[in-house]
């Protein structure tokens, strides 16, 4: 997630100063043949198009609430993972114990097992952002706009796309356990299904009573659920007819915007010319400049149609690009920082060795 508070200006432009320069051409063309050429039937009434411009502003704002509450969702989940990864931790460190068994073990093998619990989390959570990192055919698309491209390569790095799973998972869990998963689908669910298989043979062994087993599955239902309900939004995407309608609304906005503007600027050309007649006196210079100023004053409506038109592209684009709040854009919620601090944090709490450092991130943007 971008942290730099200067990114919605300079990012904004940078990320889309192709159609900035698009928006300037298409406002030049129609001013070109009504100012030079003549054309002066060549306009539209501003009242159908700024009824327009209302609702497409209704039909934006729809979209940007739906992907910020997909977004604002998808972050409260992954604290929920936070706080319910720690509760788990504190679970294998206290629950685990010699108190309840009739063959006591060391010391040493009680913190084996509770590393080993840890470790097999760390490995859950790193499968499950592998799999909310892999590339839906909705996400492709946006991937795929030179703008996108060109902003992710040059402003900062997913390492769930430079790094492969089976090396990023292999430090926390066996051999025996990563053929396991590789060998089934869904990686994430199947290390949770190993977690529980662990639980129950510790049960046997004595290790944990009735209770506090009955608890710590509990927990794992939990991951599960959370799971579940990440997977809902990655699998799920914003509803196209919703997405789709908004887009072909904005451009026709964005063509018809400078056939209404550039009439009002040539209104107001025409009243700076005659204020200044009489206004100013006897001064045939300031007549030839105000003559000069008001005849062309229509092309000021330029830069203000481009404007406008960015203006209301750019809640298109933000909105679109805050659908799928997993996928690694600049803005999505920073799954992979999160688990590393979850990391940290849990192995820390078991006073686990060979801690990792925190990611040191490209261009302040936390991925």
């Amino acid at each position: 997630m971008y942290t730099r508070r200067v990114f919605p200006v300079r990012g904004m432009l940078t990320w889309t100063k192709r159609y900035i320069i698009f928006f300037l051409l298409i406002s030049f063309i129609p001013v070109f043949l009504f100012d030079i050429l003549e054309w002066k039937w060549l306009h539209l009434p501003w009242l159908p198009i700024g009824l327009l411009g209302t609702a497409v502003a209704f039909i934006a704002g729809f979209k940007n609430n739906a992907s910020y509450d997909r977004v604002w969702e998808a972050r409260k989940i992954w604290g929920g993972i936070v706080n319910s990864s720690r509760s788990w931790t504190i679970m294998v460190k206290d629950f685990i114990t010699n108190i309840h068994t009739d063959s006591p073990v060391s010391d040493d093998e009680l913190k084996s097992i509770h590393r080993e619990l840890v470790h097999r989390h760390v490995a859950w959570l790193t499968a499950l952002r592998y799999q909310l990192r892999q590339v839906k055919p909705w996400e492709a698309h946006l991937r795929e706009r030179s703008e996108n491209k060109k902003f992710r390569a040059s402003q900062y790095e997913v390492l769930e796309e430079k790094i492969p799973l089976e090396e990023a998972i292999d430090p926390y869990i066996s051999a025996a356990e990563k053929a396991e998963i590789f060998a089934k689908g869904n990686r994430a669910s199947q290390l949770l299904g190993i977690q529980s298989r662990r639980l129950r043979e510790l049960f046997q062994q004595g290790l944990i009573d009735n209770f506090r087993h009955v608890e710590m599955k509990n927990m794992l239902v939990e991951f599960y659920t959370l799971e579940g309900k990440a997977e809902r939004i990655k699998n799920f995407p914003y509803p196209r007819q919703f997405a789709s309608l908004n887009f072909y609304f904005v451009w026709i906005f964005i063509f018809l915007l400078p056939f209404g503007v550039m009439d009002a600027f040539e209104v107001i050309g025409q009243s700076f010319i005659q204020d200044m007649k009489d206004h100013v006196h006897e001064a045939d210079f300031f007549h030839m400049m105000a003559d000069l100023i008001g005849a062309h004053f229509v092309w000021l409506s330029i830069p203000f149609s481009a404007l406008i038109s960015w203006v209301f592209y750019a809640l298109e684009l933000i909105g679109e690009s805050t659908e799928n709040p997993f996928e690694g854009g600049a803005n999505d919620v920073p799954i992979t920082n999160m688990s590393r601090g979850i990391e940290i944090d849990i192995r820390q709490l078991i006073d686990d060795t060979d801690i990792p450092a925190p990611y040191q991130w490209k261009n302040d943007i936390v991925m």
